[in-house]
């Protein structure tokens, strides 16, 4: 009886693990050889077996990352697990608009192609970019919208293409004050817990109206884009906690938070899955579209961040 007890538990628990906790998986056979994805943010975490992913299916895959040591050694482990060699490390630093330009500058000299852009990177925390501007909106948010908008017409020449910003669910606690997204000019101020994480959800909704309003001007090409949330991440919930609270919550956390590996699902469902055309500018979750929360449906709203970030950037 007890043997009889302890196997439907066991049983249990791999239905609840994998249905539930673990999300749903990217079932698209898609084969990518000859084409070419960028993936911020790449050497770590979900981006880094995003990249992994896409490199077994044959891409030429390009880590967009900021630390070179950290990169290239990523780039290694890529490429000796998916037999791949065309993975390689570019640099970008997307806390500094002068290292977007750079980027792009060179991968279009170098790059004939360019088929998916993953905006994978994301912080949370304190601090201020190289320009001045709150670290998350400026990573998150302003560094994309410029790398996207630098390499637009590349992705519109090698259609058809398509643009995946990863947001999150916190998106929906996100709120936009155009007052407050101008630089700062007298160095960073000081900022508590909450207001980092205030911060974060701001930037997550940027990322979601950003994709609305990036689908509207692309209508007609065959440009696509898409927004999601990856999921509750192990990893990137747990890093910043101090050691012994990493401790305590490490056996519930590797019960039921998502790993890297099942945080990028829903990632890869959006660069591949076939027929999803038709949703362009839509919110993913789960590999299935989602509804987002009430402000990232204002259309007015995008509309005025794209032309604020338009200004922000210099790209007006």
């Amino acid at each position: 009886m007890y043997l009889y007890l302890v196997t439907a538990a066991v049983w249990v628990y791999v239905l609840v693990f994998y249905g539930l906790f673990k999300g749903t998986r990217c079932l698209s056979p898609a084969w990518l050889k000859g084409k070419t994805v960028v993936v911020t943010g790449s050497n770590t975490g979900i981006g880094k077996s995003t990249a992994l992913e896409l490199a077994k299916r044959g891409a030429r895959v390009i880590l967009a990352c900021r630390n070179k040591e950290k990169a290239e050694a990523a780039a290694f482990d890529i490429r000796s697990e998916s037999g791949n060699p065309q993975v390689v490390f570019m640099q970008l630093d997307l806390a500094s608009l002068k290292s977007v330009r750079s980027f792009a500058e060179t991968f279009l000299k170098t790059e004939p192609r360019l088929d998916i852009l993953i905006n994978n990177a994301g912080v949370v925390g304190p601090g201020c970019t190289e320009e001045g501007f709150d670290l998350a909106f400026g990573v998150n948010h302003l560094g994309h919208f410029l790398l996207t908008n630098l390499l637009l017409e590349r992705l519109r020449l090698c259609g058809p293409s398509r643009v995946i910003t990863v947001s999150a669910l916190l998106h929906r606690i996100g709120s936009i004050d155009f007052q407050r997204l101008a630089p700062q000019t007298d160095g960073v101020p000081p900022q508590s817990a909450w207001s980092s994480l205030q911060a974060y959800c701001n930037s997550k909704l940027c990322n979601v109206l950003f994709t609305r309003e990036l689908a509207n001007r692309l209508e007609g090409t065959d440009v696509t884009c898409y927004t999601l949330h990856p999921g509750v991440i192990y990893t990137e919930l747990c890093r910043n906690l101090s050691q012994w609270l990493q401790l305590l919550l490490m056996p519930l956390a590797k019960l039921f938070l998502l790993d890297p590996s099942g945080g990028c699902q829903t990632t890869l469902y959006c660069a591949l899955q076939e027929g999803i055309e038709p949703l362009s500018g839509r919110y993913f979750s789960s590999c299935a579209l989602q509804q987002v929360g009430a402000n990232g449906r204002d259309d007015g709203l995008a509309k005025k961040l794209w032309e604020v970030s338009e200004r922000l950037t210099g790209m007006a």
